[in-house]
């Protein structure tokens, strides 16, 4: 179900096509992803190695899951990235200004944390959590604004590439980078070195152009005699909810619901992968090996067959199949709980999660960028985003508790029946989608017999 209607594409040769790669905006997205990217395992699963090593309790490492909210409810303050700009930095642009406000914040937390001890003050190393992730989630709403209005429609599909391939290998560096660097020498110097390379996109965020200014369409809904105040602030949250529901009727509450329901077994399992491995024994060595370094590249080799089966068999089609397997490979780390330490089953399990992983992450951004409406870029994204976290990072807190009570298998087994509803829920948008195109045909042969 695609709400914004598709711009008309001009036809590319192969040569022109390529040449795309070289626009300045399309290569800075590859150093903006690797910014996005960077900070989302430090605070997630990288930091459960940490916690786990250190004899935190796995009901403590769970609710560590809630700091992941930060970018559930960033919709919150979506519309200030939308429509103010920063005192000062605002000189860079609204978008840029934003970033950059994002990548500081992140920076001086990941040096937080790395000055804290969890073992003796786990309540400031979750303070400092907090503030990366506020501040990532605040640099995503930029940058998600930023890549769909910096160029075109028939460009995007360049700007995600580089995007997602600079977010795959920022996760390398914050996941099997961190490991590696943290097995041979410490976890202060690892966050302190990642803190480092955000300058990355500091650097990127000061050299590029900011895109041209979005007209926004505040005509949507009408308050009889509001005052200036009231109006701009209809204009920033009232008119991008309205606009969506406009566009999609009934089916909107429905769409939202998808959202936060579609990814939420892959989020409750991922909470647990990493305490998972340390308790059967792998080093942080094997587990960058395996799960960061080759579980990558399964990732990339899944989101590149997902987008190539969107071209060939639809958006649905590939959706159903994304949420299928992110429900069956839960039950490879159940099975994976019973086995015990084994490089070739979790080599197994890896490579099926990560591309799996893979194919339906492709397949859903590019089910979530159609939604859009280009005047509300920010707030509308951060919506559907938002909500795409939401409901999993909530119930994956629990996730620890779940394990201490019973066992790894049983959690995992628990995660896996949580991905059912997507699954059916795609099913009901395929036979909407399909009862749509039969109405449309209807209409297009009574039009033509009118004539």
């Amino acid at each position: 179900m695609v709400s914004r209607e598709t711009e008309k594409a001009h036809v590319h040769n192969w040569a022109e096509s390529l040449k795309v790669y070289f626009k300045p905006r399309v290569v800075g997205m590859l150093f903006l992803g690797f910014s996005a990217g960077l900070p989302f395992l430090l605070i997630f699963s990288t930091l459960n190695t940490w916690l786990r090593e250190a004899g935190v309790s796995r009901t403590e490492i769970g609710f560590f899951a809630w700091v992941g909210l930060a970018f559930s409810i960033k919709v919150l303050w979506a519309p200030l990235v939308d429509h103010i700009k920063i005192p000062i930095l605002g000189v860079l642009g609204k978008r840029r200004s934003w970033m950059l406000l994002g990548q500081l914040g992140i920076i001086i937390g990941l040096l937080g944390i790395s000055f804290t001890d969890p073992s003796t003050d786990l309540f400031q190393m979750a303070i400092f959590c907090v503030v990366v992730a506020f501040s990532a989630a605040t640099q995503d709403i930029g940058l998600d604004a930023y890549r769909i209005e910096a160029m075109d429609t028939e460009y995007q599909g360049a700007m995600a590439a580089n995007y997602v391939m600079g977010y795959r290998i920022a996760m390398l560096v914050a996941g099997a980078g961190a490991l590696y660097l943290a097995d041979f020498y410490s976890w202060v110097l690892t966050y302190q070195a990642m803190a480092l390379l955000m300058g990355i996109g500091v650097f990127t965020v000061l050299i590029v152009n900011e895109p041209d200014e979005i007209e926004i369409k505040d005509d949507i809904v009408h308050l009889a005699e509001a005052n200036e105040y009231v109006d701009k602030a209809q204009t920033m949250v009232l008119n991008p909810f309205v606009d969506f529901f406009k566009r999609n009727g009934w089916a909107g509450g429905f769409i939202l619901f998808f959202i936060g329901v579609y990814k939420i077994s892959d989020i409750i399992m991922g909470n647990m992968a990493n305490p998972l491995y340390i308790d059967l024994g792998f080093s942080k060595s094997e587990i960058a090996s395996i799960s960061k370094v080759f579980g990558l590249f399964m990732t990339i080799l899944g989101g590149y067959v997902g987008g190539v089966l969107l071209m060939r068999v639809g958006l649905l089609p590939v959706l159903l199949l994304g949420a299928i397997l992110i429900c069956l490979t839960n039950v490879l780390f159940a099975a994976l709980a019973q086995v015990g330490y084994s490089l070739d089953f979790l080599t197994l399990t890896i490579t099926a999660d990560n591309f799996a992983n893979g194919v339906a992450s492709a397949v859903f951004i590019a089910y979530l960028s159609s939604l859009v409406n280009r005047s509300y870029t920010a707030t509308q994204y951060a919506l559907f985003s938002s909500l795409m976290t939401l409901p999993g990072k909530f119930i994956s807190g629990f996730s620890g508790i779940i394990i201490d009570n019973t066992d790894y298998s049983t959690f995992f087994l628990y995660a896996a029946a949580m991905g059912i509803p997507a699954i059916l829920m795609v099913l009901v948008l395929m036979v909407i989608d399909s009862r749509q195109k039969s109405f449309d045909g209807e209409e297009n042969l009574a039009s033509k017999a009118g004539e």
